[in-house]
């Protein structure tokens, strides 16, 4: 089992910043892939960034070069720097992982969740 605690959401103004963690505990596999979704209330969830321990990273069209997603291997832990934050990206933003690289290559699902956190993005 791995669990995933995030935090960092909140209000912000159109045009700011926010910075996301997540932290992962448990039965955690060396080689992993973790990553943030966000989901809006009908639509379904999707993926916003992701990176494994080995150093790649991906991102949804609509957030690269606004967005930035790190790591910290040593910690267990996940970040997703958010600037220029526009209304559209309000949403419940989720943390989650897989073992392997089977989840950042699309051959295979993400195996754990956290919680999420509201993020929202109003003037």
């Amino acid at each position: 089992q791995v669990q995933l605690v995030e935090s960092g959401g909140g209000l912000v103004q159109p045009g700011g910043s926010l910075r996301l963690s997540c932290a992962a505990s448990g039965s955690i596999f060396s080689i992993n892939t973790m990553a943030w979704h966000h989901q809006v209330p009908g639509k379904q969830r999707e993926l916003v960034a992701a990176a494994t321990t080995g150093g790649a990273t991906n991102y949804a069209d609509s957030v690269k070069g606004r967005f930035t997603i790190s790591r910290d291997n040593a910690k267990n832990t996940v970040y997703l720097q958010m600037n220029s934050l526009k209304p559209e990206d309000t949403a419940v933003y989720y943390c989650a992982y897989c073992s392997g690289y089977g989840c950042y290559q699309k051959r295979g699902a993400y195996e754990y969740w956290g919680q999420g956190t509201q993020v929202t993005v109003s003037s």
